[in-house]
């Protein structure tokens, strides 16, 4: 098996978000403007089967995040507040499992590095088996279970993934599998 680590340049370490940040204004930080980055970014043929990704940033979750994308998106009572949310399941509170889903998807996105894009197909067995709580430092580990070449989409391959989000303790917060096509690097030429 492959064990590649990638380095997300583009994503501060420990970035104090949601799903959204401040800070980020949509370039492509370090990697340079459009042409750099297509020299740069991955393509279908830099994820074989085997390869397993850690982003190399994380991403903080706070309490003003988890409030705010549940006002917005998940308006329950243990995501939007704390002292009532020690009265529930929870017993304090937590982030929505798409707030965690958001934040994931961040840090897949930084650290695949596709130019042209990852279109997700599909996704499988989604579980948030423990609850992200305000302070949580969220990583993602990516697996590359298959890969083939697209039949009906020429250019494209699709892969076939295995995600695990975890927290500072290690404990897995988000899993799913899922197939997504990106671009091989030749259509890119």
């Amino acid at each position: 098996m492959m064990s590649t680590s990638i380095n997300s340049s583009s994503t501060r370490d420990s970035r104090k978000t949601g799903i959204d940040d401040p800070g980020y204004d949509g370039s492509s930080g370090s990697r340079g403007g459009c042409n750099d980055l297509k020299s740069m970014a991955r393509g279908f043929e830099d994820f074989p089967v085997g390869t397993r990704l850690v982003s190399n940033a994380s991403s903080v979750i706070t309490a003003e995040a988890i409030i705010n994308f549940a006002r917005e998106f998940d308006p329950q009572i243990f995501h939007l507040d704390p002292r009532l949310a020690h009265e529930t399941i929870f017993r304090g509170l937590a982030a929505s499992g798409w707030h965690t889903a958001g934040v994931s998807m961040r840090l897949f996105v930084d650290t695949m590095n596709v130019a042209g894009g990852i279109v997700g197909m599909g996704v499988d067995e989604l579980k948030w088996p423990n609850a992200v709580r305000p302070g949580d430092e969220l990583r993602l580990e990516i697996e590359i279970l298959q890969a083939r070449h697209s039949k009906s989409r020429p250019g494209y391959g699709i892969i076939r993934i295995h995600n695990v989000t975890k927290n500072q303790r290690g404990e897995v917060v988000q899993s799913f599998m899922a197939n997504a096509m990106l671009p091989v690097r030749s259509s890119r030429a």
